[in-house]
């Protein structure tokens, strides 16, 4: 075990724990303010790569991404040449608080050293979650969180003979993941124990994304519990088996969602929340640690809709994350407030974008309610293109204020989710919302845009409700 230094006189030492978007992030904003006499800045990465994008993932397996290469926004030489000491394929295996220090072992020889610490960033990301059930861990058997997930998959499909492919869970990623294999050309089940596909939706807008991967000739099967996997001689994975059925696999792509990476955190003593996500105060500084930042997947986040801590994985969040603590982390100043639940998706061209709460979150939190839910198309109805969308709005019985919207419709719906978004961050009312000066062309939209119709009517049923 050695003691690793190695910065030069005088300099404060930046660790960062995780080389992807908040960890390369933080390290490259802190050099920004910071030259390497006055901080030396040191990440570890248990992986190949830097700086990718998880979420282009789907998109690269199912050919849209010509390339992996694609997928990476800055690569390691370009930030060891931007003065920062990244580390490849070592793993940081403990975190010493009282001693300010990391023990880091190099994955492919087992070597180990501590390296200590003035500030330290965590930002590992997270896990795939991988039920406990048997044959999960067989080969065949996929997750997808890093570019090495995606080439493996890759590889596997290269070899695999068969065609069928059964995707467990019908959450972003399943979703994704079943149309890329749709356009490899697999015969798709999607095994979902929910009601319906996408869950960040409420079930009757999700009923709308069923029929749109049904008319891809994706299988849904909703409302299914797995409760093993079989395999056979050859111990390659070969079926999904559920309760009530048994669907043959060739391939299985476990899209079942994410955890926070915490291990490391909740070992070292720092402080989690109900989600097991790291807590953090505005600065992105880990609660009680003056010297501690955290962000990514790994962290919660406050939302501002429903004023309570909220899991939400998603690569704009740790972008942000990453520039505020290498700004604190440099000497400056900076705070994330917290989000409003904002996302986008696509099956085939159907698009789905939801922020704000949904019936379900509004409930859990206390809120009165009242919901509308509109058809609209995308422009003007006599301009060629113009595509059905429907919108559902969620705003407080008393009040009025926007609690939430869902949008699922053809080219040009997604986006439009950007308006809800700026109006919950700014506590509108529905009412509101009406007067918005959007613009309007007929090739761009109706004289009414589908939100402001979802406003009007919203603010209708909230004045009739007293």
């Amino acid at each position: 075990m050695t003691m690793n230094d190695g910065r030069g006189s005088g300099a404060e030492r930046l660790v960062v724990i995780g080389g992807d978007a908040a960890g390369m992030s933080a390290a490259s904003q802190a050099r920004r303010l910071k030259d390497p006499g006055e901080l030396a800045v040191v990440a570890f990465e248990r992986g190949h790569f830097t700086s990718f994008s998880a979420c282009g993932i789907p998109y690269w397996v199912g050919g849209e991404v010509p390339e992996r290469d694609r997928l990476i926004a800055r690569t390691p030489e370009e930030h060891r040449g931007r003065g920062i000491d990244l580390r490849l394929r070592t793993e940081v295996t403990e975190i010493d608080v009282a001693g300010q220090r990391v023990r880091a072992r190099d994955v492919d020889s087992g070597a180990e050293s501590w390296t200590p610490y003035d500030k330290l960033v965590i930002a590992t990301g997270a896990r795939p979650v991988r039920p406990d059930l048997p044959g999960a861990d067989a080969p065949g058997v996929h997750g997808v969180q890093t570019l090495d997930d995606g080439q493996a998959l890759l590889d596997t499909l290269a070899r695999t003979r068969g065609r069928r492919a059964v995707v467990v869970g019908a959450g972003y990623i399943g979703v994704e993941m079943a149309e890329a294999l749709i356009n490899r050309g697999f015969e798709v089940t999607v095994v979902n124990r929910g009601k319906e596909p996408m869950s960040t939706l409420d079930a009757d807008m999700g009923r709308l994304v069923h029929r749109a991967m049904e008319g891809l000739g994706i299988t849904m099967v909703n409302d299914a519990e797995v409760t093993k996997l079989l395999t056979g001689q050859d111990g390659r994975v070969r079926a999904v088996v559920t309760q009530d059925a048994e669907y043959p696999a060739d391939l299985v792509i476990l899209g079942i969602g994410v955890r926070p990476e915490t291990a490391l955190a909740r070992a070292a003593g720092l402080p989690l929340g109900a989600h097991g996500g790291l807590l953090t105060d505005l600065a992105m500084r880990v609660r009680g640690h003056e010297n501690i930042w955290a962000g990514g997947d790994c962290v919660e986040v406050l939302n501002l809709v429903s004023g309570q801590e909220q899991y939400v994985p998603l690569g704009t969040h740790a972008n942000k994350h990453g520039q505020v603590i290498g700004t604190n982390a440099g000497g400056g100043y900076a705070t994330f407030p917290g989000v409003v639940g904002t996302a986008v998706s696509k099956v085939c061209d159907l698009e789905i974008a939801r922020t704000g709460l949904r019936e379900k979150d509004a409930r859990r939190v206390g809120l009165r309610f009242e919901t509308v839910t509109i058809e609209s198309t995308s422009r003007a109805g006599y301009y060629p293109g113009a595509a059905p969308m429907t919108v559902k709005m969620l705003a407080e019985s008393r009040t009025g204020r926007l609690l939430g919207v869902q949008i699922v419709g053809r080219e040009g719906a997604a986006k439009r989710v950007d308006i809800a978004a700026v109006a919950l961050t700014a506590q509108m009312t529905v009412e509101q919302m009406t007067a918005l000066d959007l613009g309007y062309a007929p090739p761009f939209s109706p004289v009414w845009d589908p939100i402001l119709v979802a406003a009007r009517k919203a603010t209708a049923k909230v004045r009739a409700a007293g």
